[in-house]
């Protein structure tokens, strides 16, 4: 038979709620605040707004509790899985009797180390001057081609192509594929913008990715790689898509990019307005040659006007008035002269009567007069036909008809110029011929100096 425990035998007994918070107390003086690094698991954000889960290493884990007083104050929200580095102070849930961590401060592991980094490469890349704004490249006024550098499978470059097929769709764009994210990733994109460097086939680059927390983001806080993009001959802008915070690249790029989206938007130019742009050049273009057509008109006009007054129709048209007016002279002389010598004859007459007794003597002078008057009219009348003829002839000579007419002919170029020289012709050319009596088309085959 079992001996029942005496409770007076012990001095002190203790509830579970004594004993719970009792050592809730004996924790909270003990251990006051400190710090923890592990992996989150079984992670739960309550409608309250506390957070709940758990941390854990390869060996052992602990509950966790962050309230919501502290947790607003928090940069990220955590997921399963990730590595955070907490300041907490151990307490115990008396209801349960489960000790557990009140967590105050929250970031994920190594962003303090990294953040610390961060700024003293700022500080150092800074003092040696590939920060200053005077040594950035402005971007070209004429883009070509777009260098893009990298993943070929991450939303940025699906961001960028977008951009682009939208406001210039006919730039050519090039993609250097790079990691962005992970150990390998610094050394990769060093690699992929030498080889752009190298190949130096584009206008200006965009190198970035789409954003993320500081540790996804830090291949662009890498030395070397800042160094590279600083010292770049080509234009670079740098898109990493972290709207907050910048990365080293930001600042030793020519230009930030907020977004891949944006630093599309910067290199490119807007096809609307460059479409507007045209118009009004074509307009302008437009305007030069109405006017340049109305000066030509009014010379041509001008010219034509010369050409008429110096046309071979011309020069003949006065000559012929000339022949009419030498004609109607001579008339007017020979009537002249015989109207002349008619009353001449006739005072010789009355004369005669008057001297009856010697009327046949007047007779025969009378008769010898009159027959010297009709020679001589009549040689009158022969020299003046012969001047005319003379004229004529002459006249005759110097018509383009009368040259025509001796087998020779006038040819004349597409634009009606008289053919003057050899000089003037090239094979192919098509010549109007006129003859006395007409005209015909002809081709040039071949010249012969």
């Amino acid at each position: 038979m079992n001996q029942q425990q005496n409770p007076a035998t012990n001095p002190e007994i203790y509830t579970v709620s004594r004993l719970n918070a009792e050592v809730r107390l004996t924790l909270e003086l003990q251990f006051r605040q400190l710090w923890l690094c592990g992996e989150i698991s079984n992670f739960v954000a309550a409608s309250s707004g506390h957070w709940y889960f758990s941390l854990k290493d390869a060996a052992a884990q602990v509950k966790v509790a962050m309230f919501k007083q502290a947790n607003r104050n928090a940069a990220f929200m955590p997921r399963n899985g990730q590595q955070v580095l907490i300041r907490a102070r151990i307490s115990v849930y008396e209801p349960r009797g489960e000790y557990q961590l009140l967590v105050d401060f929250i970031e994920p592991a190594g962003d303090g180390l990294l953040r610390q980094q961060y700024e003293m490469l700022k500080a150092k890349l800074s003092g040696e001057g590939l920060l200053a704004p005077e040594r950035k490249k402005p971007l070209p006024a004429q883009v070509r081609r777009i260098g893009v550098i990298t993943s070929p499978t991450g939303a940025a470059v699906r961001d960028i192509l977008t951009v682009l097929a939208r406001r210039a769709p006919a730039l050519e764009v090039i993609i250097y594929p790079a990691l962005v994210q992970g150990a390998q990733a610094a050394q990769d994109l060093q690699a992929a913008l030498s080889h752009a460097i190298r190949r130096n086939e584009v206008d200006v680059l965009i190198i970035g990715r789409g954003g993320g927390s500081l540790e996804d983001l830090y291949c662009f806080n890498d030395e070397q790689l800042a160094r590279q993009i600083a010292f770049c001959p080509l234009p670079i802008v740098s898109a990493v898509g972290h709207e907050i915070d910048f990365t080293i690249a930001d600042f030793v790029a020519d230009v930030r990019a907020a977004t891949p989206s944006a630093a599309a938007e910067l290199v490119s130019p807007d096809q609307q307005h460059q479409l507007s742009q045209l118009m009004q050049l074509q307009q302008r273009l437009q305007r030069g040659i109405r006017q340049q057509l109305g000066r030509q008109a009014q010379w041509f006009l001008q010219q034509y006007g010369k050409l008429q007054l110096l046309h071979p129709k011309r020069a003949l048209e006065q000559q012929q008035q000339r022949l009419d007016e030498l004609q109607l002279r001579l008339n007017r002389a020979g009537q002249h002269q015989v109207e002349r010598k008619q009353h001449q004859l006739r005072q010789h007459q009355q004369a005669l009567l008057q001297q009856a007794p010697r009327t046949g003597e007047w007779f025969q002078h009378s008769k010898t007069l009159n027959e010297r008057l009709q020679r001589a009219m009549q040689q009158q009348l022969q020299q003046r036909t012969q001047q005319w003829q003379q004229h004529s002839a002459l006249l005759h000579q110097v018509s383009p008809l009368a040259t025509l007419n001796r087998g020779y002919s006038l040819s004349f170029n597409a634009d009606n110029t008289l053919v003057k020289s050899v000089q003037q012709l090239k094979a192919g050319d098509t010549l109007t011929v006129r003859f006395a009596d007409g005209s015909a088309l002809t081709e040039v085959k071949q010249i012969q100096s």
